[in-house]
């Protein structure tokens, strides 16, 4: 079960104006993602049958995205599903269930069972067990009683594709006459039926459907086959294109996107722009984004958020302040502790300097042995560090600031005599001293070193001002050229790191292939089974190559810090000196959301946590909003290797038609049908384009159908009404007699009469 939070902050996000100043911005507005589309019980209405008569037709409206079907005499159809049926075997009740339409969405067991009727992305049936479970859904929903006759007893009119295969209309008439008995079946076009609807004679019908777009001429009623277009998009193709681009942008999203979200996506969020090159070039401006920026939001869980009242966090805060309390005064008494002890150990050691006077060397040596101590240096060392020790723990007690002493000079007396004067204790004393004078002359050429080192700077700046200030445009020059090979030396370094990541990148494996080479002692050949002896790690030096290949000559973290401060010291010089340098165009500008065009693109006009569950739950559609519409006017958007549907109608008004007086006549009615056409601006769009490329004295017209996804249903249920229908039924005596593949030519079919 998915929680959602039941409280939850939204970050404020601010805007910036013209003066720089920020203001509050409203929250975004977010759509949820909607859910699988099942619908729960719903009873169809089945007194259809007994209003009916044997000339009365049943109509169907065989749609690749929906399937609509009720009687010629109903105003609207009276089934509506999709194409889908979800069939497995229940085995608690042992039998076979079958889901149609909707209801193959109830639950998670039929929607992973869920099949359909239609060849993806296509009009063309291609599983027939699901067309005959359609079928039995149809018939049986609209309450047809098949006790006499065995039959459903009633004429069939079906919608079919523009030229739609001989094997496929073959298929469905033996399904309706052998299998349903059905005395008579008529195929027509649905674009031409919802023309017919809409009083149209004469025109060019525009249907953009689920699969496909066509354009069809019509004169007097008659459709012109042979100058029939087709461009292979559709709301189909739309949908998935839109979850590719999804994908690619999103390649990490926890949530699942499915094919009925995306359809639903571009119904409810694209849109026709006017002006496509133009606007695609500033959708992902600054200015106005929160409007264009659709929020999906993808169902999260959320950590709960548990407000404290005032008087708990109170209680909470006391008990911190009590508690710091009792560790300040244990801590107190744990500093006296040590005090009083530190104390105690120096009146020992005092009193054993005390004893050690007078005393013969190897009365010394005993006693300072008894303390492992080396010899009276060491212990003078120790007397006197645990008195400054004690002295500072009493001044901190009592908050006296200590004055800092300054250190002697190290004197080393026993360089200057010579060996033979000195015994074995002597000889040892004088190398420790050696050693510390190494030391401290190596500090004292280390802090020679740093002074030439800052004068060396010092004279490199005391130049480059010199050249600044004498030739500018070159010193910028310079300057802008140093920025250019630092800016590419991290995006290497960056790309590098990213590449080790990858084991069969080639940076990965040159940097195994220099490990194995390194580890080998005999780097550069190749080892034969068993004719070596792996020595590696029996020297500590081994365990070096490891650092080696990890850091190299310097660490990844000293080079990024050294890349990232040089780059920043050349941009702060350009900001200074030069005028065509500004903030937006320095590095930590470019990193910056507010002015990342990625940033945009992936996650809006504001900031992106996350850490947060619900924004990593989020798409954000913008571009694509008006990109997956866009394809049926530019094809290549998508990789289609075809003309955009503006291309094919005025190739086809110019060069398809006979007569000038016909083509006019066309241009008078531009007739829009489909689903895939109620875009908004569609009608608008078309016009304008079309208007562009014909004569400026060609009268035309654009309208839409009244209804672009019902009309073809009511198309063929008004004309299955009329007389001429009767004519136009091959019956099941004419099946018998001629076979499957006979058909009979009418206006509104692909074999027009």
């Amino acid at each position: 079960m998915t929680i959602i939070s039941a409280r939850w902050i939204e970050p404020t996000a601010l805007s910036g104006d013209k003066n720089g100043t920020r203001s509050p911005k409203p929250p975004p507005r977010v759509w949820q993602a909607i859910d699988p589309p099942f619908k729960g019980f719903q009873a169809a209405p089945s007194d259809g049958y007994r209003q009916s008569s044997v000339n009365s037709a049943i109509v169907i409206d065989n749609g690749s995205s929906l399937v609509r079907a009720g009687w010629a005499f109903d105003d609207a159809p009276r089934l509506s599903f999709p194409a889908d049926v979800a069939r497995y075997r229940d085995r608690k009740y042992n039998r076979t269930v079958s889901y149609v339409g909707y209801d193959a969405y109830a639950d998670a067991t039929t929607r992973g069972q869920i099949r359909n009727a239609f060849e993806p992305g296509t009009s063309i049936v291609g599983n027939w067990d699901v067309m005959e479970g359609i079928l039995d859904h149809i018939f049986v929903s609209l309450g047809i009683d098949s006790e006499d006759g065995g039959g459903i007893g009633r004429p069939v009119l079906m919608t079919e594709p523009v030229a739609n295969l001989g094997y496929s209309r073959k298929t469905m008439n033996e399904i309706l006459f052998e299998c349903y008995s059905a005395p008579a079946v008529s195929y027509g076009i649905d674009s031409l039926f919802s023309f017919k609807y809409n009083q149209g004679d004469t025109g060019l019908i525009v249907s953009s459907s689920h699969s496909s777009t066509q354009v069809i001429p019509v004169l007097r009623s008659k459709p012109l086959m042979s100058s029939i277009s087709r461009l292979n998009w559709g709301g189909y193709q739309g949908a998935e294109y839109l979850l590719k681009l999804l994908r690619l942008k999103y390649p990490s999203f926890p949530g699942k996107l499915t094919d009925y979200q995306a359809q639903h996506l571009v119904r409810e969020h694209c849109y026709i722009s006017q002006n496509f090159d133009k606007e695609i070039t500033h959708f992902l401006d600054w200015t106005g984004l929160e409007e264009r920026d659709h929020v999906i939001q993808y169902p999260f869980t959320e950590h709960l958020v548990i407000e404290k009242s005032e008087e708990e966090l109170a209680r909470i805060a006391e008990r911190k302040r009590q508690g710091g309390i009792r560790l300040q005064e244990q801590a107190a008494k744990m500093r006296l502790e040590k005090l009083v002890q530190k104390e105690q150990e120096l009146e020992y050691w005092k009193d054993l300097q005390q004893r050690l006077e007078g005393q013969t060397k190897k009365e010394i040596k005993r006693l300072l042995d008894e303390d492992e101590i080396k010899d009276e240096a060491q212990l003078d060392k120790m007397v006197k560090d645990m008195e400054k020790s004690v002295r500072k723990a009493r001044n901190k007690d009592l908050g006296i600031t200590e004055t800092v002493e300054e250190e002697e000079a190290p004197s080393f007396p026993l360089l200057d005599i010579p060996d033979d004067q000195l015994d074995e204790a002597g000889l040892k004393a004088k190398r420790h001293q050696r050693l510390l004078k190494a030391g401290v002359e190596a500090r004292a050429r280390a802090k020679v070193e740093k002074e030439h080192e800052r004068a060396r700077v010092a004279e490199e700046e005391r130049r480059d001002q010199d050249w600044r200030l004498n030739d500018l445009p070159a010193w910028l020059e310079a300057r802008r050229l140093a920025r250019t090979t630092l800016m590419q030396k991290i995006k290497d370094r960056d790309r590098e790191k990213a590449d080790l990541g990858n084991r069969k990148s080639l940076a990965s494996q040159k940097r195994m292939k220099q490990l194995a080479n390194l580890a080998s002692d005999t780097p550069g050949r190749k080892r034969r089974k068993g004719g070596d002896d792996d020595n590696f790690g029996a020297n500590d030096e081994d365990w070096g190559v490891y650092r080696q290949v990890a850091m190299g000559e310097q660490s990844d973290d000293e080079e990024e810090e050294d890349l990232d401060a040089e780059i920043q010291n050349v941009e702060a010089q350009l900001l200074k000196y030069d005028p065509d340098f500004s903030e937006n165009k320095t590095m930590a500008a470019q990193k910056d959301w507010t002015k990342s065009l990625v940033h945009a693109f992936l996650r809006g006009p504001r900031p992106f946590d996350s850490e947060s569950q619900r924004e990593a739950h989020q798409l954000h559609l913008n571009v694509e909003r008006i990109r997956i519409p866009e394809i049926v006017f530019q094809p290549a958007i998508a990789g289609l290797d075809q003309a955009g549907i503006v291309d094919i109608a005025a190739d086809m008004i110019s060069h398809g038609m006979g007569q000038p007086h016909e083509r006019s006549n066309i241009l008078k009615d531009i007739f829009l049908t489909g689903g895939n056409t109620l875009f908004h601006e569609f009608e608008e769009r078309l016009g304008k384009e079309l208007r562009a490329v014909l004569p400026i004295e060609a009268s035309m017209r654009v309208r839409r159908a009244a209804n672009p996804l019902l009309d073809a249903w009511k198309g063929a249920a008004q004309w299955s009404t009329e007389p001429g229908f009767k004519s136009a039924l091959t019956s099941r005596e004419e099946y018998h007699e001629k076979g499957p593949e006979y058909m009979k030519e009418h206006t509104y079919g692909n074999t027009a009469a």
